[in-house]
């Protein structure tokens, strides 16, 4: 099958005649810049047989991860830096998804944030193929969930939680096209060696423009415990739908708690009537043995809280969240619900649909609710 060479295709891959490693220019990307301090990333193209050796013939003792439609291999490039590079595979190659792989090259490509993972380069040479840094400790999901591993403390959670929330708020607020990531969740999220959290995985992240208040997506991809109500209803993308899966991670990190457990129960539904009763103790992970910050505990259990709320209008932005969580706003008044609006809420059970532990999926909406 042949890959796309559509105009956009040009516009992103404009390498002309460079050789391996030539930074590619910001004129011919023609992506926005992000508002960020920090120096932007260099992109470089790679070759297909530097990734190839890099990874021992993308052998599959380097695999480290596997997606709906790409998977991801570790490897060592010649001078000894260690990368990781996502494939698309074979059996993917249908235009729908390389086109999902070009977007999610334009959406990430100037990205640049201390806690969202940087993308290195990509190569378009037999295959489609982007390369970012290694995450040498794993993801948030691999070191909460590991019961051979000692529980994470106290102090790397809060780090790991508070890093996450500023990378999210980045995305939302940091650049000057909004990126909606949608498929937060503690898998995506990388460490480094100093515990740094890094949001990964943009293959369902989508720009916003900033005179839409929200779009309508299908279909509808994502991983069952992380939906908002709204999104897997009726297909609405907006910042608030990151919010959602955001209060999940939260409760997942404070609680050692997987999304959905063995008895196919979400972990927002079994802690939503314990935060609403105020009995907050009972959502710590009892691995910690009591050894944490009561304080810090309850500014992201009142976060998580706030964020899982069926009603989108009732969550609060990222930019709120972390008012919450640094503590520079815990008005609970100011958070209160009016009461038809929590009655509503009690009716909003999506105990059904959420039937395995970390399966990703894809919906197709009718037609009728695809508009923006």
């Amino acid at each position: 099958m042949k890959y796309i060479r559509s105009n956009s295709l040009k516009r992103i891959f404009s390498f002309g005649k460079r050789g391996f490693g030539e930074e590619i220019s910001d004129v011919e990307l023609a992506v926005p810049p992000c508002e960020e301090h920090p120096p932007r990333p260099s992109w470089k193209c790679f070759s297909y047989e530097e990734l190839f050796d890099a990874t021992n013939g993308f052998n599959s003792g380097n695999v480290v991860g596997k997606g709906g439609y790409a998977e991801v291999y570790k490897g060592r490039l010649n001078g000894g830096e260690e990368i990781a590079v996502k494939r698309l595979t074979r059996i993917s190659r249908d235009e729908r998804k390389e086109k999902e792989f070009l977007i999610e090259i334009g959406t990430i490509g100037h990205v640049c944030h201390s806690n969202v993972l940087p993308l290195l380069g990509c190569c378009i040479d037999n295959g489609l193929y982007l390369v970012f840094e290694l995450s040498t400790v794993g993801s948030v999901a691999s070191l909460i969930h590991d019961e051979k591993l000692p529980p994470l403390d106290w102090k790397t959670r809060y780090k790991i939680a508070l890093g996450t929330a500023r990378g999210l708020h980045y995305l939302h607020k940091g650049c000057k096209r909004r990126i909606i990531h949608r498929d937060i969740k503690s898998s995506n999220i990388l460490l480094t060696e100093d515990f740094e959290p890094k949001i990964s995985d943009f293959g369902l992240a989508r720009w916003l423009p900033s005179q839409w208040t929200h779009h309508s997506i299908a279909p509808i991809e994502g991983t069952f415990g992380h939906l908002a109500p709204e999104y897997y209803m009726h297909g609405v993308v907006d910042e608030k739908t990151d919010v959602f899966a955001f209060g999940v991670f939260l409760l997942e990190v404070i609680s050692g708690r997987k999304p959905v457990d063995g008895s196919h129960q979400s972990l927002h539904s079994w802690a939503k009537p314990i935060l609403d009763k105020g009995e907050i103790e009972k959502v710590v992970d009892p691995r910690l043995g009591g050894a944490y910050d009561v304080t810090e505990f309850n500014r992201l259990a009142f976060a998580a809280s706030l964020c899982i709320r069926a009603s989108s209008t009732w969550r609060p932005t990222m930019s709120e969240v972390l008012e919450v969580m640094e503590g520079q706003d815990m008005n609970k008044d100011k958070w209160e619900m009016p009461q038809e609006e929590e009655q509503e809420e009690d009716f909003c059970c999506f105990e059904e649909l959420e039937f395995a532990y970390d399966s990703s999926f894809s919906m197709s909406l009718p037609d009728s609710v695809c508009s923006t």
